[in-house]
């Protein structure tokens, strides 16, 4: 006599929207790391240790001979750099920075020789 009837109601389980958007979230994973380019980060970070490095190297310098050391003497503590003028050149990745000294506290004088004192060491621009 009566007739029940279901309905039948069509849509995704719970299970099959988790896995689905497991399955993204491990594309994600995947893909996005490929297209975010950290190099700069990278080469930022680097700037900052041989910056720290430097001028370590110089109160190191100073504690131990009891005077500034000239840019050449910096040089010679930092692996793989070369004095010049207006600093200590380093390579990073290939392209050429220079830590730069100073002749005076306030670090405002620019040391013009590798000869010269180094009274004050800056950071990387």
């Amino acid at each position: 006599m009566f007739k029940i009837k279901k309905s039948m109601q069509k849509g995704f389980t719970l299970i099959e929207l988790v896995i689905v958007l497991v399955i993204l979230g491990i594309l994600a994973a995947i893909i996005v790391p490929q297209y975010v380019d950290l190099t700069a980060d990278a080469i930022d970070a680097a700037k900052d240790g041989i910056s720290g490095s430097a001028k370590s190297s110089y109160a190191i310098y100073i504690a131990e001979n009891k005077v500034s050391p000239t840019v050449t003497q910096l040089a010679g503590r930092l692996q793989g750099s070369t004095a010049v003028a207006t600093g200590v050149q380093v390579s990073i990745d290939g392209t050429n920075y220079i830590v730069p000294t100073y002749t005076d506290t306030t670090c405002t004088t620019p040391t013009a020789a590798v000869g010269n004192s180094v009274v004050c060491v800056g950071s990387i621009p």
